[in-house]
């Protein structure tokens, strides 16, 4: 008689495509796989949100780190009321946020209100989807970043986090304004000056840059030299 299979309990095989609704359940359960989904799924915005706050790459990491083991410690708590995402990002802000009050670096945190003080702050890592094949092309690329992430770094405290929600992370203005405890109307207002100032950043940043474009000169300038002087000897 052919032994008879044992099933594999059907989350197992598709963990990563389940819905938040369905891993929250499991995850309370102490179920590691959909906790691991869940953390995967939600790292970039979390990490972003937290680098839009706090100034550093591995600060950021510790903070999402922080976030998430209070979130999965208190997920009895998650009621289902708003997304899992919202949830976890209001977590992640407030956890940054406190590290910054600790730090006493408050100037202009306190006209943000989201059940605690929330604020924006920083940018972090623009990702491309591109290929990065050609080593030109990613030097490029990374300067280009550089560039974009230092003049979000030049926007004060309260046009970075609506700016990095709604630009970088592609939020609506409604929505990036719901996280932040702000009116859309108060995020419409500092997202076009945040803007502004990005352009004027970069525009002072290339200042003098233009004047480097279509360089010829060095042997291309002595060779075109050549050239002409053998093309006038051919016409004498």
């Amino acid at each position: 008689m052919a032994a008879i299979p044992v099933p594999v309990a059907p989350h197992r095989q598709h963990i990563s495509t389940l819905p938040d609704a369905e891993l929250v359940p499991l995850a309370r359960q102490g179920d590691e796989p959909a906790i691991r989904a869940i953390v995967q799924r939600h790292n970039q915005r979390l990490f972003r949100t937290a680098r839009a706050v706090i100034r550093s790459d591995w600060e950021a990491e510790d903070v999402v780190q922080a976030a998430y083991v209070k979130a999965f410690t208190n997920l009895a708590t998650f009621r289902g009321e708003a997304e899992l995402s919202t949830w976890l990002t209001r977590i992640t802000l407030n956890e940054a946020l406190g590290r910054v009050r600790a730090r006493k670096n408050t100037t202009g945190l306190e006209e943000i209100d989201m059940q605690t003080t929330l604020r924006g702050g920083e940018i972090l890592p623009f990702p491309s989807s591109l290929s990065a094949t050609d080593p030109e092309i990613e030097v490029s690329r990374s300067q280009a970043r550089h560039l974009l992430e230092q003049a979000v770094d030049d926007l004060p405290d309260e046009f970075r986090a609506i700016f990095v929600l709604r630009e970088v992370e592609g939020m609506s203005t409604e929505e990036a304004a719901s996280y932040l405890g702000i009116k859309p109307e108060t995020a419409k207002t500092r997202l076009h000056r945040a803007r502004k100032m990005m352009r004027q950043s970069i525009e002072k940043q290339l200042t003098g840059a233009f004047s480097a474009l279509f360089p010829f000169d060095g042997a291309r300038c002595a060779f075109m030299a050549d050239r002409v002087t053998a093309a006038l000897r051919q016409t004498s």
